[in-house]
C-alpha cells in the first residue's frame, strides 16, 4: 500500500480556520477532496486543494504505484499552527491594540486503497429459505387460535352495573 504526503507551510489563515475544510474532505476519494474544495466558498481551500495535487504526484512518484489514481484516498489531513505575526493597531485615547496575524502548515496525506478482491461464498450459501407466502400462511394459523382462547376479558368495577 503507497502512502505519501504534502506540506505547505507558511500559509496565511488560521490552522482553525483551515482544520474546518480539512474536516470536508478526510477520508474521501481523491477526485472527490477536488470536487469538494473547488466548490467551497472558503479561501484557504485553494491553498489546501494545491497541497493534495502535490501529495497525488508525489503518491504516483513513489516505486510500487499502480497507477490507478482513483484507488487514492486522503488518509489524513491536518493544519498546525505556525508563527504569529504581532502588529499593532492604533486605538482611541492614545492606546493601541494588538493584532495577531497568523499562519498554519497544511499537510495532507493520501494512501491507496487496497484492490477490491471477490469475497469467498458463504459456507450456508446452498441452504435454501422457506418461500415467504409459506411463512406468513404458517404465522396466520396461529393468530385466530390466540383470539379464541381469550375472547373476552372480565369487565372491572366500572363496567360491572
Amino acid at each position: 500500500m503507497i502512502e505519501a504526503h504534502a506540506t505547505a507551510r507558511y500559509v496565511r489563515t488560521s490552522a482553525q480556520k483551515a482544520g474546518l475544510v480539512m474536516d470536508l474532505i478526510r477520508g474521501r476519494d481523491v477526485n472527490r477532496a477536488l470536487a469538494t474544495l473547488q466548490y467551497s466558498r472558503k479561501s484557504v481551500a485553494d491553498d489546501i486543494a494545491k497541497v493534495l495535487r502535490s501529495a497525488i504526484a508525489n503518491a504516483q512518484q513513489k516505486e510500487g504505484f499502480s497507477g490507478d489514481v482513483d484507488r487514492l484516498y486522503v488518509a489524513a489531513c491536518y493544519a498546525d499552527q505556525g508563527p504569529s505575526m504581532k502588529r499593532i493597531r492604533p486605538a482611541p485615547m492614545g492606546r493601541a491594540f494588538r493584532v495577531v496575524k497568523r499562519s498554519a502548515h497544511l499537510t495532507v496525506a493520501v494512501a491507496e486503497r487496497p484492490a477490491p478482491e471477490a469475497p469467498p461464498a458463504p459456507a450456508g450459501a446452498e441452504r435454501k429459505r422457506k418461500p415467504r407466502a409459506a411463512a406468513q400462511a404458517g404465522a396466520g394459523a396461529k393468530a385466530p387460535a390466540k383470539a379464541a382462547a381469550g375472547a373476552r376479558r372480565p369487565k372491572g368495577p366500572r363496567g360491572a352495573k
